[in-house]
Formats: structure tokens, C-alpha cells, sequence
């Protein structure tokens, strides 16, 4: 039986854990970010926005949760992170009184990567960037078109 990339990745997690090992050639790298560095990491993307991508941002909520939940990721994807809401630009005159639009950025498959510190942090960088595009109203093609996905 064949299994997809986020199989394997579950599955390491899974034999590993936190300390998670992954063979990348033949290097064996551990990374072992704590959450409190990781959620660190995610706020340093958010202060580093240019001013014009903050002035733009509006009723949002950044947070860190350690995995998905089965309703956020149905199809066992190993999300990396994730936007709910109502995009900037599909709002229209009667977007008022809805709740705070989220972008969740998993902690435990980010750490499932396999890759070192420096490496977390870059895809860090990239899941805050990519859900953050969804916010301004940037969908997946064009996300891939860009080479965001």
C-alpha cells in the first residue's frame, strides 16, 4: 500500500513525536521547536508585514493551535495552517457584526516536516504569508501561480 506524503508525516509523527526525525539523505534532522518560539515566530512574520498589508488587514485573529481538528482538515492533509472567513474581497455594504475572520497556524505538522529550526521558521513565514493572501482575497490559483501554494 502506497501512502501520500501527509500519511508518512502523520505517521512519523506519530513513532516520534515531538523530537521528530526525518530522513533527508543521509542527515537525520530534529527539530524541536517549543510552542511558545513557535507562536514567537508567527507574531515576528505579523510585525514584519509591510504598512500597507497591515492597514488592510481587518477583523482578523491570528492564532496558533497545536493541530487541526478533523472538521478543519476533512481530508487528513496535514494542514499546515488555515483561513476562515470571509475574504476582503468578497465582502460587500452588509458586512457588519460578524465575528473576527482566523487564520490557525498549526503548530505539530509544521514540526512533522522534518526540517531544522531555520527551516520551521521559513515555513512559518510562508503558511503565515499564504493564509494571510487568502484574507486579502487571493485564492489557491492564484496563490499557485505565484508559487504560494
Amino acid at each position: 500500500m502506497q501512502r501520500s506524503p501527509a500519511e508518512l508525516i502523520a505517521l512519523r509523527w506519530r513513532l516520534h513525536g515531538k523530537a521528530m526525525v526525518a530522513q533527508r539523505g543521509a542527515c537525520v534532522l530534529r527539530c524541536t521547536v517549543d510552542i511558545g518560539s513557535f507562536e514567537d515566530a508567527v507574531d515576528a512574520v505579523l510585525a514584519g508585514l509591510p504598512p500597507w498589508v497591515k492597514a488592510e488587514i481587518d477583523n482578523l485573529v491570528v492564532v496558533v493551535e497545536r493541530r487541526p481538528t478533523v472538521e478543519q482538515d476533512r481530508s487528513g492533509r496535514s494542514l499546515l495552517g488555515l483561513y476562515e472567513g470571509v475574504s476582503l474581497a468578497d465582502r460587500g455594504i452588509d458586512y457588519f457584526a460578524f465575528t473576527p475572520d482566523q487564520i490557525t497556524i498549526f503548530y505539530e505538522p509544521h514540526m512533522a516536516l522534518g526540517v531544522d529550526e531555520v527551516g520551521v521558521r521559513q515555513e512559518i513565514r510562508r503558511t503565515v504569508l499564504h493564509e494571510l493572501a487568502h484574507h486579502l482575497g487571493i485564492d489557491d490559483q492564484r496563490l499557485h501561480e505565484l508559487g504560494w501554494d
